[in-house]
């Protein structure tokens, strides 16, 4: 692609747009780029340089995942033609041979994969929606167990902020009376004991993939606690990610300040913080709100990567956010 043909994300997603919000309509070409204020040729030439694609090779296999997919829920193959916008049942049936090999009388017996190959990974997504298949590879690129250390660190982080906002009375109002996540981390009725057993976690379970001693904890004011928690936080993810890079998950330790000595994978302690990590941040969340404080974030990740997609433009060959488009 040559520099001229480039085309700013932006642009590209109002194009793609336009080509979706027509999907179910039988229109042409010229009527789509028209909705786009273009002309058919410039239409054509950005869609094809940002996607790899034509818009009407794009619309048209789109419509035929669609229709696939319809045929294996028992659609018959006149529905199935016409939703994809042919006008008769036999021109669907030649289109529908050449592009999956087999009739489509026959593709709902077998249940194949609806989806067509694709370069730019744009597929249709059941019932009505859009999925992208990102198999580019990128230093940008996060795996599962990135992406929850990530979203761990963040909204940790936030919460304390929000923390900061409240009063020493709101902080130590039991909430929770009783409320008890792990039996030997003790009851966490407050919003300050929850969020330094949020911290405190990560210091012990660091210290002891590290091995070095068990932390006491310490002041648990919330400045103190938001200084901990940065450089706790930070370790265990980095801790995390030289166990991923090292594909160490199935490494054992054995603490012997248990008692009686357990042994322990890296995996497992891992797992095992980030999943009791998410209760307590939910719980938090709540207990903030509850206490009256007025900036509490999210605890959804998909909220949070939607603000870090914001924050980092798309790339034309990447086109992330698409599967919010249709």
């Amino acid at each position: 692609m040559s520099k001229a043909d480039k085309v700013p994300p932006d642009r590209l997603r109002e194009l793609v747009d336009t080509i979706l919000a027509a999907f179910d309509e039988r229109v042409d070409g010229w009527q789509i780029a028209g909705r786009a204020y273009t002309s058919r040729f410039h239409f054509d030439r950005l869609v094809s340089a940002g996607l790899g694609e034509a818009p009407a090779a794009f619309r048209r296999r789109l419509l035929l995942e669609r229709a696939a997919w319809r045929l294996t829920q028992g659609c018959s193959v006149t529905d199935a033609g016409w939703e994809a916008a042919y006008n008769s049942t036999e021109a669907f049936s030649r289109a529908f041979r050449r592009a999956y090999g087999r009739p489509p009388s026959a593709f709902g017996r077998v249940r194949a994969d609806f989806r067509l190959p694709a370069r730019n990974g744009v597929h249709f997504h059941p019932p009505a929606g859009m999925f992208l298949s990102d198999r580019t590879t990128t230093e940008t690129d996060m795996d599962l167990t990135e992406r929850l250390l990530d979203h761990d660190l963040w909204l940790t982080g936030r919460l304390l902020d929000s923390a900061r906002e409240l009063t020493a009375e709101q902080l130590d109002r039991e909430i929770r009376p009783g409320h008890t996540v792990l039996d030997f981390d003790g009851p966490e009725p407050s919003v300050r004991r929850m969020l330094e057993r949020l911290v405190w976690t990560k210091e012990v379970w660091t210290a002891a993939i590290a091995g070095r001693a068990l932390p006491d904890g310490g002041d648990d004011s919330v400045e103190a606690l938001r200084a901990r928690w940065a450089r706790a936080g930070a370790e265990f993810r980095a801790l995390a990610a030289d166990v991923d890079r090292r594909r160490a998950w199935d490494d054992t330790f054995i603490d012997a300040l248990c008692d009686p000595p357990q042994s322990f994978t890296l995996g497992g302690v891992i797992t095992h913080v980030l999943t009791f990590s998410a209760y307590r941040r939910q719980v938090l969340t709540e207990a903030l709100a509850a206490v009256g404080c007025h900036d509490v974030p999210p605890a959804c990740p998909m909220e949070w990567e939607r603000g870090q997609l914001a924050e980092r433009p798309l790339t034309s060959d990447q086109l992330r956010g698409l599967g919010e488009a249709g």
